[in-house]
């Protein structure tokens, strides 16, 4: 895992209460993880100002318990069968989590690092 803020980085970007309740230091361990897992491009020795941004908005989900959520299967469809040919479907998906508004905001801020790097830059001249 990376460590990408601290909890210092946290408390100058969104003041020294925002924890609440929760573990700050567990909240910005939750946040490198989450972002150690979405980053896939190199960042560099001084991490960006976006990057931290990101980092800051996690780890306050992270505070509240909202970020690594239990997860549920979901349902897509279910088939429940009738007297007289009736019947209903039902699948179901596992792992389909909605995003908070804070993870949202970060996914838009570390967006230039999330893409893969497979893709190649062609110059024609």
């Amino acid at each position: 895992m990376t460590d990408f803020i601290t909890v210092a980085d946290v408390d100058t970007l969104l003041g020294s209460g925002w924890a609440g309740a929760g573990d700050p230091v567990l909240s910005v361990m939750q946040a490198n993880a989450w972002l150690t897992s979405k980053i896939k491009r190199p960042v560099p020795a001084e991490v960006p100002a976006e990057i931290k941004q990101a980092g800051a908005q996690v780890a306050k989900v992270a505070s509240t318990g909202g970020l690594y959520k239990a997860v549920e299967r979901e349902t897509i469809s279910e088939t429940v069968s009738a007297g007289g040919g009736v019947s209903v479907s039902e699948t179901y998906i596992q792992g389909s989590v909605a995003l908070s508004s804070g993870e949202s905001f970060a996914m838009a801020l570390i967006y230039p690092w999330v893409n893969g790097t497979n893709s190649i830059a062609m110059v024609r001249g």
